[in-house]
């Protein structure tokens, strides 16, 4: 029974870790590997084990929080952020129109009459929330992580999609308005076309398109980029309307982009013939759609609905299967990760499939290849749900030559030549050579660098130029780099390498537990380095420790403990931790607590606004020294508002207007010096 709920543990990290991956490609890079489908399957197998497992359930899974676009790295980062009046949750969806039934049976039950819905393509897009004030564009945020967003406002008004004054009358002095902002395929066509003809990455879909050119620091570049705009949520204090249609047809009014094929089902049957109608249909749609999104039109019973953590409980989006096509499989490559282990991906015969040329699919491991019964020159059955890499779902045996063969799984590492290993719990081949495998050591890197590790500002692209050119083969190599060294780097300047090097100094500052996480050990997730950090107070003692200590530890089970003891059973790990202790890392947990100096700010939530005699970032680390917290906007929760030179007015207005405490840089000083 304990090796079972082990095992259910570590697959339950493993879950976690890869959703964690997928949301930084999603939602950061920009640069999604999987299928929406593909990452729905996973979601529901977390959500399966968690309801059947409550006590691995933590709320920083990532069932319960919302993929975010936040901590960036790169320019993104100098995005100014704004906590969201209400929270910008994400939808729950299916596939299935037999849930979709049971959603509105769970609806009927609470309303106890007929429901009328609101049925909108579900645009593929990046959200937004627009804040109007005295009918003129205030802000507009992106959904950040839910709770806060990044300030992209100039970037908006560059799309000529959304107007800064409203026209019209009726509207109240101040709302909220949140949509999509998307990529139609033309400009996404066009774009990649010049990116191709300058040899710059293509993106992968018009929604990592859009999602990258929101974040462009040159809000006059964003004008080119052919961006608009849907919206279809209203939000107010002082809501007039009683329905949802209501609402976006006053909107409409006030000149805001509106969709114009939304439809109000008197019943579930209608909505059923929408979904069958834009099954179809949406292929000649000028821009990407993957779904339709189902609401409850009336605005009381919303409420009374009401919200999960993560969700609203009146809405759901139903997704349309992914179209499929049939070509012929070319050839087989094998790709290594960053934990070593090995993918197969399919190299096919060009096919147009969602609206783009397919030409590689993945095939996931030799199970699948062995599942499917694939063979070279067969013709298979390619899926492609959201417009990411694709997959083989089935093969057409009445096409198969009598010549074809099946594919050579390899033995050893493509990358290294190291023999591959493979766990007998898992399904995967892994390379185990990750002290020296090109491959692995790059993603390893990039790792490292990752905003839940030790947040230095580096990309892949970043990490494939310092690799290439010998400067960085070990993480402990960062904090040798130099500024010269950096601008050999293709596109860099001074200010680039000056930024670099400062966030390396940064995460001189991380804590013990996001030290562990960065050393990328395979099945310790972020939740996992915490708990060790925790219960063994330093590295030295976690080295020490043995595998009976190890399975001690909560949600510790041997997969992991073998794991943990088998990394710091290597020399080149021990001697790699001693290379970053002598950095001045934090390998303790006393060490990760020592730099703070008081108690003097406890309790307090402090904005930052304006110029003073020392830089933003010194009064940031002196907020966190003396225990207080800072955060970028003014709200309900800020206690204090430091204000220096050229202080943003809008901010000291919403500062008088909430009551809140307005300092100088002298008084700030005398707070903390006091203590």
């Amino acid at each position: 029974m304990k090796k079972n709920l082990e095992n259910i543990a570590a697959r339950i990290e493993q879950l976690r870790n890869e959703l964690e991956e997928h949301n930084r490609r999603y939602y950061v890079d920009n640069q999604p590997v999987v299928s929406d489908f593909e990452y729905d399957l996973l979601i529901n197998e977390l959500q399966t084990l968690e309801k059947k497992y409550p006590q691995f359930l933590t709320d920083s899974s990532p069932t319960v929080r919302i993929g975010s676009d936040l901590g960036q790295s790169g320019t993104q980062s100098e995005f100014l952020q704004k906590l969201h009046k209400y929270p910008m949750l994400s939808l729950s969806n299916t596939y299935d129109k037999g849930e979709l039934s049971t959603f509105h049976e769970r609806v009927i039950k609470l309303a106890g009459i007929d429901v009328e819905y609101v049925c909108e393509l579900k645009i593929d897009g990046s959200a937004i929330s627009l804040t109007y004030h005295k009918g003129m564009l205030q802000d507009a945020v992106t959904r950040g992580d839910g709770e806060k967003g990044d300030i992209v406002t100039e970037n908006i008004l560059k799309t000529n999609s959304v107007p800064r004054f409203l026209k019209g009358s009726g509207y109240p002095e101040e709302f909220e308005i949140r949509g999509e902002i998307f990529m139609p395929w033309s400009a996404f066509d066009n774009l990649n076309k010049i990116r191709e003809n300058n040899e710059e990455q293509l993106f992968a879909n018009p929604r990592n398109a859009a999602a990258g050119s929101l974040k462009l620091l040159d809000s006059s570049l964003v004008a080119g980029r052919g961006l608009k705009a849907i919206l279809y949520h209203y939000i107010s204090d002082s809501n007039n309307f009683t329905t949802h249609s209501q609402a976006i047809e006053a909107v409409k009014s006030w000149g805001l982009p509106v969709s114009g094929y939304s439809k109000t089902c008197k019943s579930i049957e209608e909505v059923f013939e929408f979904l069958d109608y834009w099954d179809s249909e949406r292929k000649s749609l000028p821009y990407p759609t993957d779904g339709v999104v189902i609401k409850v039109n009336n605005l009381q019973l919303q409420s009374r609905l009401g919200y999960t953590a993560k969700s609203p409980r009146w809405a759901t989006a139903y997704k349309f299967k992914a179209e499929r096509a049939l070509t012929r499989l070319l050839s087989v490559d094998y790709q290594v990760g960053r934990t070593g282990a090995i993918t197969p991906v399919a190299n096919l015969e060009p096919v147009l499939l969602s609206g783009t040329i397919v030409k590689r699919a993945s095939l996931h491991n030799l199970d699948q290849i062995q599942l499917l019964d694939i063979h070279i020159d067969d013709y298979v059955y390619v899926e492609k749900g959201g417009e990411i890499i694709p997959k083989i779902t089935g093969v057409e045996l009445s096409r198969r030559d009598i010549n074809a063969t099946v594919p050579s799984f390899p033995s050893e590492c493509p990358d290294c030549g190291t023999l591959l290993t493979r766990v007998e719990s898992e399904a995967r081949h892994y390379c185990p050579n990750f002290k020296s495998c090109p491959t692995q050591l790059k993603a390893g890197l990039l790792h490292f660098c990752g905003r839940k590790a030790m947040n230095i500002l580096a990309g892949d692209a970043t990490i494939e130029q310092l690799y290439n050119k010998g400067f960085v083969k070990s993480v402990s190599d960062f904090y040798k780099l130099s500024a010269n060294e950096l601008l050999q780097l293709d596109g860099w300047k001074e200010k680039s390498a000056e930024r670099f090097l400062k966030s390396i100094e940064e995460s001189l500052k991380a804590p013990f537990h996001k030290v562990l996480f960065a050393l990328g050990i395979r099945h310790i997730g972020e939740t996992t380095a915490k708990t060790l950090a925790s219960h063994f107070e330093n590295i030295d003692n976690l080295i020490s420790a043995t595998k009976e200590e190890l399975t001690q530890v909560d949600d510790v089970g041997e997969i992991m403990a073998d794991s943990i003891a088998g990394y710091f059973a290597n020399q080149s790990a021990l001697k790699l931790i001693e290379e970053l202790r002598a950095t001045g890392m934090k390998f303790s947990q006393a060490e990760s607590q020592a730099r703070i100096k008081s108690g003097s700010l406890i309790n307090e939530v402090i904005v930052i606004s304006g110029n003073f005699s020392i830089s933003r970032d010194d009064i940031k680390k002196m907020i966190e020294e003396h225990s207080g917290k800072n955060t970028g906007s003014v709200s309900s929760k800020t206690t204090l508002l430091l204000a220096g030179e050229d202080a943003g007015p809008s901010k000291l207005q919403k500062a008088k207007t909430l009551g809140i405490k307005i300092i100088n840089e002298a008084e700030f000083m005398r707070l903390i010096e006091n203590n």
